[in-house]
């Protein structure tokens, strides 16, 4: 079993993990760092239009995670969904540096966000055993990688954005994207088993639980999908997403692990 390996006293798939969710977060916050001067400056839209363009991605990026947590855990698999909506994602930030794909680029980055942003923080339970202490821990470290993919994301692909290019900023977030992709692939032997099938008696009560824990992530991020995102002033700041992680945290932490 992959956990019985450890980096840093840890099972070596949450390192997998880990880097795969910095380097996904890199690409997100890398691509709002630059999305409304790019829409003011370059697309030359109001400021108006181009807050409600920005409020509108933001509410949908954190609204499709809601459908694909249930198409993830009814269909397609955690595996595959995150494979699926980080590749969905990665063609979308490429597209955002064909200025004739600018809405389309916005609404696949959303897309694939739905799939992605659900499937990949519940598969830090299944490294573990019920019994292992280090469980909780594990939670704190993933969204280490959060934050430290949020920190770099504008100072890299900003700067390249304003100094050398709008595209390059694009392209780097699209980058970035790609890097986590190749993470998760190559280190899915250290990833729970995909194909291991919980009990009869415990398909309801996980899927029940898993579908709850995909809605209460998104619902927890509605704050950055608030009106004043909508009709207020543009901004470029990070988004306010803190409580996502400790109430995913507690809902991953209580359901029980199923992987199909």
């Amino acid at each position: 079993m992959s956990s019985q390996q450890t980096w840093f006293g840890q099972p070596r798939g949450l390192t997998i993990l880990f880097l795969t969710e910095m380097w996904e977060q890199f690409s997100y916050y890398g691509m709002r760092a630059l999305l409304v001067y790019y829409m003011t400056k370059q697309l030359m839209i109001g400021q108006e239009r181009a807050s409600i363009i920005y409020g509108t991605y933001t509410a949908m990026a954190y609204f499709t995670p809601i459908f694909g947590g249930m198409i993830a855990d009814r269909w397609l698999g955690k595996r595959r969904a995150v494979i699926i909506g980080g590749s969905i994602m990665a063609a979308g930030h490429f597209m955002m540096t064909f200025e004739p794909l600018f809405y389309v680029a916005l609404a696949t980055i959303a897309l694939g966000n739905g799939l992605f942003l659900p499937s990949l923080p519940s598969q830090i339970d299944g490294l573990y055993r019920p019994d292992d202490q280090r469980r909780g821990w594990a939670y704190n470290v993933y969204y280490v990688g959060v934050n430290i993919g949020g920190f770099l994301a504008p100072l890299i692909c900003g700067t390249l954005g304003e100094f050398y290019g709008w595209h390059w900023g694009f392209g780097a977030a699209g980058v970035g994207m790609l890097s986590g992709l190749l993470i998760y692939t190559l280190g899915g032997k250290y990833l729970p088993d995909p194909i291991r099938v919980p009990s009869k008696a415990a398909v309801p009560a996980t899927s029940s639980a898993r579908r709850a824990a995909s809605a209460a992530h998104s619902f927890c991020c509605l704050p950055s999908a608030s009106p004043l995102r909508f009709f207020g002033p543009p901004t470029n700041k990070l988004a306010i997403r803190w409580p996502c992680g400790p109430m995913s945290a507690s809902i991953a932490q209580w359901r029980q692990p199923a992987f199909r």
